[in-house]
């Protein structure tokens, strides 16, 4: 009983925070600390990465084997809240598609903000791209291309020519239009309980109706969003540890995936400093979106 309530209260502890992270200090990339939830009888991974605000698919990876919809009560899972950030400029709006975040950078607070989100399904994939918001839509309304109208006519559903806002609209309550191309692909809201950190969208980046509201009212137009697809992280930290984080690879609609490989910098100064490198790929090989030591520090 008491080991329970001690876990209950760690959990809520390191929960009520875990997404909002100040720059980790210099020379590290490392933000967040991995926390652990005891199941429940009758909790889902789902639920449980809904209360962690964690994508599903990064859940299952850091609790391989576990049954998604009737995890066992008593089982204690890893909730990944600990990841490496991204090797790209720490401002605005960076979308990591491997490992299924956004990253809201604000430099002049020293603060990252994390969120899970849906992206493109295998023949809707969305794009790596450097673009901007262009448009800040509040309530949107939904006008789905004819391409769209024609899958949902094949389900026997004819969908108007334009949605309004509302409890059916599947934009949510908000939408972040990017200026990439002719302006087709959205970060925007969801009317379902369902869809967060899976590869379910049309193309556009979806986010849970909480994450959004936030989003929207901090970002501005003109902001920066960048659209990377990186499933493998690492860190060399200032105590010359090393870290790193593996995602499985996204399947795209040609039926490529971005090789798992070390970066050769790093298998460079591992062999210059007379490490192995048997951890780093042992790290390569379980993929389990967790931040892995490879390399013990000074």
């Amino acid at each position: 009983m008491i080991r329970s309530l001690l876990l209950a209260l760690i959990i809520f502890c390191q929960g009520v925070q875990a997404r909002t992270y100040d720059f980790p200090v210099q020379g590290s990339r490392i933000v967040g600390k991995i926390a652990y939830h005891e199941v429940q009888k009758g909790e889902t991974v789902a639920h449980i990465a809904d209360t962690y605000d964690v994508g599903f698919l990064t859940m299952m990876e850091a609790n391989p084997g576990v049954d998604p919809f009737l995890p066992q009560a008593g089982h204690v899972m890893t909730i990944p809240a600990q990841t490496i950030l991204p090797d790209v400029p720490w401002q605005g709006i960076v979308i990591n598609l491997a490992e299924l975040r956004l990253y809201y950078f604000e430099p002049d607070k020293h603060l990252v903000h994390i969120f899970p989100v849906g992206i493109g399904r295998i023949g809707r994939d969305t794009p790596e791209m450097e673009t901007k918001i262009s448009q800040k839509r509040a309530n949107p309304t939904w006008t789905p291309p004819q391409s769209i109208r024609a899958e949902y006519q094949k389900k026997g559903i004819e969908l108007p020519p334009v949605v309004p806002s509302g409890p059916e609209n599947p934009l949510g309550l908000f939408a972040l239009r990017l200026a990439y191309g002719s302006g087709d692909y959205l970060i925007h809201g969801t009317n379902k309980d369902f869809g967060i950190g899976l590869r379910v969208s049309s193309g556009c980046i979806r986010m849970n109706p909480k994450d959004i509201d936030w989003l929207f009212h901090h970002v501005r137009i003109g902001e920066k969003v960048r659209v990377i697809d990186e499933p493998v992280k690492v860190s060399l930290e200032p105590d010359r540890s090393v870290f790193v984080e593996a995602h499985e690879p996204l399947t795209r609609s040609n039926g490529s995936k971005k090789p798992l490989v070390l970066p050769q910098e790093l298998s460079w100064w591992m062999e210059e400093f007379h490490h192995s490198d048997q951890k780093a790929r042992a790290a390569l090989i379980s993929k389990n979106g967790i931040p892995v030591e490879v390399v013990k520090g000074q």
